[in-house]
Formats: structure tokens, sequence, C-alpha cells
């Protein structure tokens, strides 16, 4: 397997590259959206709204937190998990810079 090369591309590169794996997946956008709907969760809600095993979920949230999009905190037995609103707004922004600063250069097709 080839290295990326992650170091010719600016800081800005990899982090929208980042960012987009880790959103990639279907069950972090259905983790998101349930964390979101309810404003804080436990896994086992996840479990149950989303339908995969304990496992899985928790490979998903560690995933999310790796961009630091959710944060959880321990409360007794459980772990409580939120979006963190600050990193959410960052990742909002430089996703809609990166958007905005593209062009359509095939208007004839």
């Amino acid at each position: 397997m080839g290295t990326t090369k992650s170091q010719i591309f600016t800081n800005r590169q990899n982090s929208i590259a980042i960012i987009s794996k880790v959103l990639g997946h279907p069950a972090r956008i259905a983790i998101l959206e349930h964390i979101g709907k309810i404003n804080g969760c436990i896994c086992t809600d996840l479990i149950d709204e989303i339908g995969l095993a304990q496992a899985t979920i928790s490979q998903h949230l560690k995933e999310l937190k790796s961009i630091g999009i959710i944060k959880g905190s321990i409360e007794g037995k459980k772990v409580c998990y939120c979006i963190d609103t600050v990193r959410w707004n960052e990742i909002q922004d430089e996703i809609n810079e990166f958007f905005s600063k593209l062009n359509s250069c095939c208007s004839t097709c």
C-alpha cells in the first residue's frame, strides 16, 4: 500500500480530507443526527436507535471524537456524548469556505 504523501498538501486540504473521511460513513451521520436531535445521549441509546453492536458504535464514536466533533462525559457507569458546538462550527466554516471557493468550469457541458 502506498503512502498518501500528506506533507505535500496544505493543512486545510489535509484537515478537510480527514473530516470527510470520518463523516464518510452513514452510521456516523446517523449518530450525529441522533445526538443532535436529543442534545446528548448514552451509548446504549445509540445501540437501540441505530441497531449496531455496542463495539461497532464505540468504534464510530471514537472516530467522531478523533476530529473533535463530539465529546463525552462519564456519569457513573455511563458515558454521555454531545456535539461540541465550537468544533461543529469550525468544521462547518471550513467546509463552507472550501465549497464557496470552487467555481464550475463546465458551464457548456
